[in-house]
C-alpha cells in the first residue's frame, strides 16, 4: 500500500478520539482496499473543468505518466527541499505553462502534486518545492527521507488549474510559504512577458523566502516585496493595503495556507469580483472529513445502477467497492483526477480545489471526498 498506509490509520483514529475512533478506523480500512482496488482498475478520469471560466465541464485525457530522474536536490529553507527532475531517457520534458503543476510518485501507491517553479528559460528539467509535512502521510516525508540525486520517479506531464488570465490588464501575487511555488513560475513568465505586476510574498522570515537567487534577479527583484515574521493583525492590515481597490481589468493570484486564502478571499471581496480571484490548493480541505456524515444513494445514469454509500466511506471508495472503474489519484479533493459531472441533486462539497463558480453551478464534484446534502445525488457515470 505504499509509506502511507500504517500513518492513515494512525491519523484517522488519533483523529476521531474515543467515540468517533471506530467509524475513522473503517474509513481508513475502507480507503485502503479502495487505493487497491483502483489501483488494478486505473482509467482516464472522466472531467476536468478549466479553471475559473463558467459553463459545461469538459472531457480531458489523464496526463501521460513518464519517469524522471533527480538531477539535483537543495535545501531551500527550513523543511524545504527543492528538487530538479529531468527525463530519465535524455529527451526533452514537455514545456509547462505557467503556474503548472505535475503529479509525482515518490513511493509506491503513492501520488502528490508539486507546482512547477520554473522560469520560461529554464528548460532543463521541472523544478518543485517540498516542504517536509509533519502530519506526512508519505508524500513530503519520502520524497525528503528516501529520494537521492540519481533516483528515478514516476511523473506526469504537466496540467494547469492556475493559468494567467490572458485578458488580465495587471496581475498581484500573493503567497505565503510555500505557496510561492506555483507564484515564483507565473511572476517569471510575466517579467519574460513585461507585463505588469507585483508578488507579495509572506514568509515568516528571510531564513524561510524560497528562492532568494531568483528573487533577487534584476528582471523580478523590481515587482517583489517580502513581508517577515509579521503579526496577524500586521498581515491583515497588509493584506487590506493591497487589496483596498482593484485596478481596472486587474486579476489576482492567491497561494498559500488555507486560512491565508480565505483571509484574502475575505478581504478582496469588496474590491474584486470572484471570477479575478485564482487560488492554488495542495492540501486537504480540514472539512474533508469532518462534521455530520450520513448515507445516501448514488444513480449512475450511464450503467442505469444505484449505490448506497454509508456513513463511513466516501463516494469514490463505495463505487470502486461495487466495481465501477473511477480514476482517482489524491484522494484528499486536490488534484481533480475524479472530478464528475452532476446531473441532479446538490453536492456537498468538501474538496480544495473547485472554483467559486464551480461550486455555485452544482455540476461537478469531486468524488473522492465530497457528498450529497440530500439523500441522492445522480452522476454521469
Amino acid at each position: 500500500m505504499g509509506l502511507e498506509a500504517p500513518t492513515a490509520f494512525l491519523a484517522l483514529s488519533q483523529s476521531a478520539g474515543a467515540t468517533g475512533g471506530a467509524v475513522a478506523l473503517l474509513v481508513a480500512a475502507s480507503a485502503l482496499v479502495a487505493r487497491a482496488l483502483v489501483r488494478a482498475r486505473r482509467r482516464w478520469p472522466p472531467l476536468e473543468a478549466a479553471a475559473v471560466a463558467p459553463g459545461p465541464v469538459e472531457p480531458t485525457l489523464k496526463p501521460r505518466i513518464r519517469r524522471a530522474r533527480v538531477a539535483a536536490i537543495r535545501h531551500e529553507a527550513p523543511d524545504v527541499k527543492s528538487f530538479r527532475l529531468v527525463s530519465d531517457d535524455g529527451g526533452p520534458l514537455p514545456t509547462p505553462s505557467p503556474g503548472a503543476h505535475i503529479d509525482v510518485h515518490p513511493a509506491p501507491g503513492v501520488v502528490r502534486q508539486y507546482a512547477l517553479c520554473n522560469g520560461p528559460r529554464d528548460t532543463d528539467g521541472y523544478l518543485i518545492a517540498v516542504r517536509r509535512d509533519s502530519a506526512s502521510r508519505g508524500g513530503s516525508r519520502a520524497l525528503h527521507d528516501l529520494v537521492t540525486v540519481g533516483d528515478t520517479l514516476e511523473i506526469s506531464e504537466p496540467r494547469n488549474h492556475f493559468p494567467v488570465e490572458p485578458g488580465a490588464t495587471e496581475h498581484l501575487l500573493l503567497a505565503r510559504g510555500i505557496g510561492v511555488a506555483p507564484l515564483i513560475s507565473i511572476a517569471q513568465a510575466l517579467a519574460e512577458a513585461d507585463a505588469a505586476f507585483r508578488l507579495e510574498y509572506f514568509a515568516r522570515s528571510p531564513e524561510h523566502v524560497l528562492f532568494k537567487d531568483v528573487l533577487a534577479r534584476p528582471e523580478l527583484n523590481p515587482h517583489v516585496a517580502l513581508h517577515h515574521g509579521l503579526e496577524p493583525q500586521g498581515e491583515a492590515e497588509r493584506l487590506r493595503t493591497l487589496l483596498a481597490a482593484r485596478p481596472s481589468g486587474a486579476h489576482l493570484y492567491v497561494c498559500g495556507t488555507p486560512a491565508f486564502m480565505d483571509q484574502v478571499a475575505a478581504v478582496a471581496a469588496p474590491a474584486w469580483p470572484r471570477y479575478a480571484i485564482h487560488r492554488e490548493y495542495f492540501n486537504a480541505n480540514p472539512a474533508a472529513w469532518a462534521g455530520e456524515r450520513r448515507g445516501f444513494d448514488v444513480k449512475l445514469t450511464r450503467s442505469g445502477r444505484t449505490i448506497h454509500v454509508p456513513p463511513e466511506l466516501n463516494i469514490a471508495t463505495a463505487l470502486v467497492m461495487a466495481g465501477v472503474e473511477l480514476a482517482i489519484d489524491c484522494e484528499q479533493g486536490v488534484c481533480r483526477s475524479c472530478l464528475t459531472r452532476v446531473l441532479a441533486g446538490t453536492p456537498d462539497h468538501r474538496d480544495a480545489a473547485l472554483t467559486a463558480l464551480e461550486r455555485e453551478r452544482g455540476d461537478c464534484m469531486l468524488v473522492c471526498v465530497s457528498r450529497a446534502v440530500g439523500s441522492e445525488i445522480t452522476l454521469d457515470l
